[in-house]
């Protein structure tokens, strides 16, 4: 269901004609928080080559890290379901949390007692200033859908998202679902 408001929880789906944009083509973006002052998403389609373990050695997991966009790469964020074993997160909407205590999500990891259902690493996060991402709405650059995985978006999502996505919207969206990622190398 295509919206026309922005609230946090919502997905923000790069429309097909972000074409040559490393960060943003064929994203997805869980939008993580929005009001007066800005926006802050994370871009859950996009895995890199790097595992938590590569990041972090002393978590024993192959968890995949994923690009949450362009702002602040050097900082691991984190979104999860379990703000009952990691305290301190912050609710985004539909039992998708926010960060938390790092240690105890560290210790939760390695007992297994968390998995790639639960929770999903990012370098760096996508952010916009104040009413930024309303002109990038106001240009198409993005179509804004309701999160209807809720919580367990976190474990489904993967590198075919946008596609799946694009192929939801039906219409004239279609045609773009096989199109090639660069259409000028066509």
């Amino acid at each position: 269901m295509i919206s026309e408001t922005l609230i946090k929880g919502q997905l923000l789906i790069a429309e097909p004609s972000i074409i040559g944009d490393l960060s943003f083509n064929r994203s997805v973006i869980l939008l993580a928080d929005h009001d007066k002052d800005g926006s802050v998403g994370f871009i859950i389609n996009k895995p890199l080559k790097y595992t938590i373990n590569d990041l972090i050695p002393d978590i024993d997991s192959r968890l995949k890290i994923y690009n949450g966009g362009p702002v602040e790469q050097d900082n691991l964020y984190f979104i999860h379901n379990v703000p009952d074993l990691i305290p301190n997160s912050i609710e985004i909407s539909n039992g998708i949390y926010w960060g938390g205590d790092f240690e105890s999500t560290k210790a939760l990891i390695n007992t297994g007692k968390i998995n790639k259902n639960n929770i999903r690493f990012f370098l760096g996060y996508t952010g916009w200033s104040e009413s930024q991402l309303q002109s990038e709405m106001d240009a198409n650059s993005w179509i804004i859908t309701s999160n209807n995985y809720k919580n367990k978006i976190i474990g489904k999502s993967s590198t075919h998202f946008w596609k799946e996505q694009i192929m939801e919207l039906g219409g004239d969206y279609l045609i773009w679902s096989n199109a090639p990622e660069n259409p000028y190398l066509n």
